[in-house]
């Protein structure tokens, strides 16, 4: 039988096997014990970033049942941390490290036999803190329910989201036409880019279907000319929105209603579905496409903007993966990803014509990353108006977004289409004007 250890032989013994595991690593990032002891993950550690592990608990919790949600309620919870840098700075350390394989090397009996007396500890149980009560999956989703998985991410608070947006309170994939561009001009671009490839027209009729803070249908208006309708369910979005049209004198172009998108009635010349296509559910994805052909006019064009995953040989359910569980019951209920072929495949089988699609995955990295380091950057704001778990819980979407963008598992594409393929199609026959 292992003798009970004490905390100072534990961080002695966890001490003994991150030296081992530093000789097979080649990070710039250290670890912190919870006795403060700081050691180095590879032989020439120059940086401050520092994963840090609060309590001898954490390392018994996971060695009894690793899982990727005990991970992320430890760091909520504050048994593990960092500093000297932001999650995604630790995250890209680890995901893209290719010393990883060398640990490999390591003898896993022995391994296993110098973490032993961590089964003596008593493990932390971090409770769930702002998680979804109900269905997260959405498997079956009623507008009920749709209401409610878009409330609980939307309706954090629009001051605690100001923190880290841009200036139009855009919450979508920015468009880097420069690398370097601030991300106020990357969101200015992105929205003259829908608006081009919608082709808009003074006069015209538009709708953007989840219309977030009113940010696409303001640009619309002022400088396009067009009158928009837009729909959100979520009420702090709506709210805002609609004192952002009435400040700026355009409620005479612009409408907006708190209202499912299936309950729309009316025709109209141009649709935008920007970031909401992932709130739907693949199961619901025929409905939704349905819905959107009856709501465009016959010679309208309709943009669907959306996060897909990779195609897989086998189609598997999106929410079986551990990642995509934990961002259903943490940040968005609901929610699941389709790959583009079959986005496009339903599309074909809905009535449109695909007239073009455009990757946007690295401008989508870019944006998440520039979110994830300006929310870190006003942690106290941040935990000022929404409490310290619910911004570490963001944080962590935030890095893991980003980091899946960069790694290829996380895409995003915008998809024009246009009604009935039968003779010469409404677009035009090159891209030319788009970057005019």
């Amino acid at each position: 039988m292992f003798k009970k250890k004490t905390d100072v032989e534990l961080a002695d013994i966890a001490a003994e096997l991150i030296k081992e595991i530093s000789q097979k690593l080649d990070v710039d990032m250290s670890i912190k014990l919870w006795d403060g002891r700081v050691l180095p993950l590879g032989p020439n550690v120059t940086s401050d970033l520092k994963l840090i592990i609060a309590h001898p608990g954490v390392i018994a919790s996971l060695l009894k049942g690793p899982s990727l949600d005990k991970i992320i309620r430890h760091y909520i919870h504050k048994n593990l941390d960092f500093e000297g840098g932001t999650l995604f700075d630790i995250g890209e350390q680890i995901v893209f490290n290719k010393s990883r394989k060398r640990i490999k090397e390591i003898s896993k009996s022995t391994f296993l036999k110098k973490l032993a007396p961590f089964l003596l500890v008593p493990s932390l149980k971090p409770e769930d803190s702002r998680a979804y009560e109900g269905d997260e999956s959405g498997s079956t989703v009623e507008k009920k329910d749709a209401k409610k998985f878009i409330e609980f991410h939307y309706d954090v608070s629009n001051d605690f989201y100001k923190l880290f947006l841009d200036e139009r309170m855009i919450y979508t994939c920015a468009y880097f036409t420069d690398w370097t561009n601030s991300l106020d001009q990357a969101q200015f671009d992105k929205l003259d880019m829908i608006c081009k490839k919608l082709r808009l027209k003074e006069g015209e009729t538009m709708l953007d279907i989840g219309c977030g803070w009113g940010g696409l249908l303001i640009h619309a208006a002022e400088n396009y000319g067009v009158k928009r309708h837009g729909v959100t369910l979520a009420t702090e979005q709506y709210e805002y929105a609609k004192k952002a049209i009435k400040e700026k004198g355009l409620e005479d172009q612009i409408t907006i209603e708190l209202k499912d998108y299936r309950d729309l009635q009316g025709q109209f010349d141009k649709i935008s579905s920007i970031g909401m296509y992932e709130a739907i559910g693949i199961a619901q994805v025929p409905e939704y496409l349905r819905k959107v052909r009856s709501l465009l006019k016959p010679d309208g064009i309709f943009l669907n903007h959306g996060i897909t995953r990779k195609g897989k040989k086998k189609q598997t359910k999106f929410s079986s993966r551990p990642e995509q569980k934990a961002l259903q019951k943490y940040i968005f209920p609901g929610g699941e990803l389709d790959d583009l072929g079959n986005t496009i495949n339903k599309m074909e089988q809905a009535g449109f014509d695909i007239q073009d699609v455009e990757g946007w995955r690295m401008h989508y990295q870019l944006t998440t990353k520039l979110w994830c380091d300006r929310l870190t950057a006003n942690k106290q704001a941040a935990i000022d108006i929404i409490g310290e778990e619910t911004y570490r819980i963001w944080v962590v979407y935030l890095a893991g977004c980003s980091l899946a963008f960069l790694k290829g598992s996380a895409r995003l594409y915008q998809t024009v289409a246009t009604q009935n393929p039968k003779g010469m199609p409404v677009t035009p026959q090159t891209r030319e004007d788009l970057y005019q």
